[in-house]
């Protein structure tokens, strides 16, 4: 397995970046598929994988956004695709309610958080597509396909986590929960200390996560959960040293270990060192998101949660052994199980263990390290980050992944939705096993002409 520092760019012949329908996004679908042309959809263009890369048409639904409908009986949301997650959890706050967990980063489109599996932590929420009560796909015919658990169910858990291969998802229906206020706390711990603590944690608090700083016995450890306390004055000063301080000087160390590598175990000591305790509250949707600037090449893995004290150690000893010249903190969190069928927390509670190396700065036998350890538990791969895992690695890792391909096939025989990465990662020219199970699976098409907003 290797990683290669080739990194890709977007070279489309046809760019749809004005879509403002889902009437226009059906006809240009259509006309595609009469051209026999290849069509990816591009969302905030946040993956670190080449999911969108390609040399055909390339379609942004950043117009297509917006609540359609709110339904307080069964508290749901329709949230048309292109929808960002900042804005949507701005939304919804003003009409009381909020998603019941997020990651920490919101930039995301919500069609492609839910596509890759994007996560937050806490081991009684899974990750977002698990909140998705049903989605609206325009199919490789230009048709609109309802799924949910009742409808098409088989196609519903495909569609929850599908990497955009089973058509273009056009409205996505989510839970949601009233608008509520978390209590956020850091502080600076030792890993010997956190990992001791961990079940503890875990279960005491909503949301736990941590960072280990490599290098350094320190980690950062975030907690988080639900308060009536009012939310907590703003702060000029507490702002500007989130945003530009913490950020912009972090910014220049890395500058200063990717000019000088071996300043990387010193760099990391004194970022472990500057840890201040936070003490906050806010609503969820603006506690759950830390500002990033820095650039960084990521890996993230899923790993059965009981292994995660054992493969933490591993990774700290590999870094020592190898002299890796890393300062970008390892994070880890933790995500409820699942029953979607491209999910990395699929049928088990899962820890995320994520690696990180500043862009620009050697990554690739870091990552090929750490990556083999991870495997050795039965690690699955984060869809949006780094990973160098082929269909047949993922085939034994992933037990519906052949009814997956089976699904796909069906829905998109002339690979309308595939560009060359996914061609190969999910084998598309290789035979799909017969399905056994569910020999007579049907779709079932509603051509819906109702888009309005409220």
């Amino acid at each position: 397995m290797l990683f290669k520092d080739t990194p890709f760019s977007l070279h489309p012949s046809f760019h749809h970046g004005q879509n403002t329908s889902i009437d226009a996004l059906v006809q240009i679908i259509k006309a595609c598929s009469s051209d026999n042309r290849h069509v990816r959809v591009v969302g905030s263009g946040h993956s670190f994988t080449p999911l969108v890369q390609t040399n055909d048409v390339l379609m942004s639904l950043e117009h297509i956004q917006g609540i359609e409908e709110i339904d307080t009986e069964s508290n749901t949301v329709t949230v048309l695709a292109g929808t960002p997650l900042n804005t949507l959890g701005e939304v919804l706050y003003a009409r009381g309610l909020a998603q019941e967990n997020l990651g920490g980063i919101d930039v995301q489109s919500i069609a492609g958080a839910i596509s890759t599996g994007t996560h937050g932590t806490g081991i009684g929420f899974g990750t977002l597509s698990t909140q998705v009560d049903g989605l609206t796909l325009v199919t490789a015919t230009g048709e609109l396909l309802e799924c949910s658990p009742e409808r098409n169910p088989d196609i519903f858990k495909a569609a929850q986590v599908s990497l955009g291969t089973l058509g273009v998802i056009a409205k996505v229906k989510l839970r949601v929960v009233p608008a509520k206020r978390l209590h956020f706390k850091s502080y600076r711990e030792r890993l010997s200390d956190c990992l001791t603590n961990l079940e503890h944690y875990n279960q005491e608090h909503s949301h736990f996560e941590i960072f280990w700083f490599p290098h350094t016995p320190w980690v950062q450890a975030k907690f988080l959960n639900e308060t009536e306390v009012p939310v907590s004055k703003s702060s000029l000063w507490g702002n500007f040293n989130k945003i530009v301080l913490e950020n912009g000087l972090y910014w220049l160390l890395s500058e200063c270990c990717r000019l000088l590598p071996p300043l990387s175990g010193t760099i990391s000591k004194l970022s472990a060192m500057s840890i201040a305790p936070v003490n906050e509250v806010n609503y969820s949707h603006r506690l759950y998101v830390a500002p990033r600037v820095v650039r960084v090449q990521a890996m993230e893995y899923a790993i059965p949660a009981e292994h995660v004290q054992t493969v933490l150690s591993e990774i700290q000893a590999c870094i020592k052994q190898h002299r890796f010249q890393v300062h970008v903190p390892l994070g880890c969190r933790f995500v409820h199980a699942d029953d979607i069928w491209l999910s990395p927390a699929y049928q088990r509670e899962s820890a995320y263990i994520a690696v990180h190396m500043y862009r620009g700065m050697a990554y690739e036998s870091y990552f090929q390290h750490i990556e083999e350890i991870l495997l050795r538990y039965d690690g699955r791969p984060h869809w949006g980050k780094m990973h160098t895992l082929d269909a047949a690695r993922l085939a034994t890792l992933y037990p519906h992944w052949h009814d997956f391909r089976r699904i796909r096939a069906t829905l998109d025989p002339q690979d309308l939705f595939l560009n060359d990465y996914l061609r190969r990662l999910f084998d598309a020219d290789g035979p799909v096993p017969s399905d056994t199970a569910h020999p007579h699976m049907g779709v079932v098409v509603q051509n819906d002409e109702s888009h309005n907003l409220v």
